[in-house]
């Protein structure tokens, strides 16, 4: 149904707003939340696994540890954020995450990272599904992939502009009297409190109590929000939503589940172990990097990934979203991870592993505007958070495994080549899943065009 000129001017404006007002802010969430995760992973080569004498294995334990944590509580941290609201919930979960990151400034033991770092995932635990929630709960599903795409450019830039950071935080070595990984530690950490005290005055739960809308752009999107739901809803008796259950026994939430697996599994081998890589570019190749120069290699593959990752949502708006543009990075990234071996230079394998970062990043928005499609109220809340799971698995079983893998054979061969396998399982299970018709987008009030199934 074409809409008529007043309501495709509304719904131009207030789409805009929303990208404006909300999409920077949350995005710059995830940029501290994501940094905080990672930064493990530059302060490892550069002073922390010598000063705790951390193995590859031991360091892949506290790297993956901290989806335990997440894993414990991600499911009921979904479901008080649908209760309590957005604002409150990813607020609290900030302040309590910035304080648990401020801690590792003064660990002092192998046991200590493992506590600290479970810890973290505790109190990190349901922020991503959460924003995920959240930003699906403010357009409608037309709109999804460019937001969504828009809020993960803030995963890439995190290494282009946080390794940078990282480097040179770690360089300020002796301020107050603390080793350059715990003075990165300290101020890596302070953003993160400061983020979520803000939250809670700036955040708005839903569309309705926005008073930077006018009042037609709020009915607009109050209106389209509300039919998209029922449709949804009256869909599909067999996969009405409307309770946790629902959620916990439809097939295509777990299908989706262990397609995220995929990525996630070689998104985190990739974060954690990149650094780590980069540091034995020196015995590998005779080379020496300080400690800026191996910042600002391992953000070299990052800042590609944005651009793709901005072009790719664009493209899968504008045309409709198809399961290649899921599919067909997953395909890229696990050909690509293990060929990067077999470079001969620093610059030929960090050119590859480019190529994976962009394959692994296009692909993470347009699959999240997936789920949203077929779930809907607290449904929608279990199953994000059920599918986010997923990837917390994931991160847990790359970090660690990929660590013992190396221990274990002394090199990154075979742990890589499981990075491309699951990447690959990822790929063939999207293809399964849209044969079987189970990623169509459902119909709307008000659409400017016709809706595309991901086929």
């Amino acid at each position: 149904m074409v809409a008529d000129a007043p309501s495709a001017a509304v719904e131009r404006t207030a789409i805009k707003k929303v990208s404006v007002r909300l999409v920077p802010f949350v995005a710059l969430m995830f940029f501290v939340n994501y940094l905080d995760r990672t930064a493990v992973s530059f302060a490892e080569p550069n002073g922390m696994g010598q000063d705790l004498a951390l193995t590859a294995a031991q360091f892949g334990f506290a790297s993956g540890i901290f989806f335990l944590g997440y894993i414990v509580l991600e499911v009921p941290s979904n479901m008080a954020l649908h209760r309590f609201g957005a604002r409150r919930w990813l607020a609290r979960i900030m302040v309590t995450w910035g304080i648990v990151s401020l801690l590792f400034t003064w660990v002092d033991s192998t046991g200590q990272l493992y506590t600290l770092r479970f810890l973290l995932g505790v109190a990190e635990a349901g922020f991503f599904p959460g924003a995920i929630l959240f930003l699906s709960q403010w357009v409608p599903s037309r709109h999804r992939t460019k937001i969504l795409g828009l809020f993960y450019l803030a995963q890439p830039l995190t290494t282009v502009l946080g390794a940078p950071l990282a480097g040179w935080l770690i360089g300020h070595h002796g301020l107050f009297g603390l080793e350059g990984w715990r003075v990165m530690f300290l101020f890596v950490s302070v953003p993160a409190i400061l983020l979520g005290v803000i939250a809670w005055f700036y955040l708005i739960d839903k569309p309705a109590d926005a008073k930077w809308l006018t009042p037609a752009e709020r009915d607009w999107l109050t209106d389209e929000l509300a039919a998209e739901n029922a449709q949804k809803t009256g869909h599909d008796d067999k996969h009405a939503k409307g309770d946790l259950k629902k959620a916990f026994t439809n097939g295509r939430v777990w299908v989706l589940a262990m397609v995220y697996f995929g990525f996630v599994y070689g998104l985190y081998a990739l974060a954690f172990f990149l650094p780590t890589i980069i540091d034995g570019f020196q015995e590998q190749y005779d080379t020496t990097f300080s400690v800026m120069d191996k910042a600002w290699i391992t953000a070299i593959p990052y800042l590609p990934a944005a651009v793709v990752l901005f072009f790719w949502t664009r493209h899968a708006t504008k045309h409709g979203t198809r399961v290649w543009h899921v599919a067909g990075p997953a395909v890229v990234g696990g050909v690509t991870i293990p060929l990067a071996l077999y470079m001969g230079s620093p610059t030929a394998t960090v050119a590859v592993i480019t190529v994976t970062a962009c394959s692994i990043f296009a692909a993470l928005p347009v699959f999240w505007s997936v789920p949203s499609r077929f779930l809907t109220g607290a449904a929608a809340a279990a199953g994000i958070a059920l599918i986010n799971t997923a990837g917390n698995v994931a991160g847990f079983a790359s970090s660690y495994i990929t660590g013992w893998l190396k221990d274990w054979t002394g090199a990154y061969y075979v742990p890589l080549y499981l990075v491309g396998f699951f990447m690959l399982l990822s790929a063939v299970l999207m293809i399964w899943l849209s044969a079987r018709g189970g990623t169509a987008e459902p119909a709307t009030a008000a659409e400017n065009k016709p809706m595309e199934a991901l086929r």
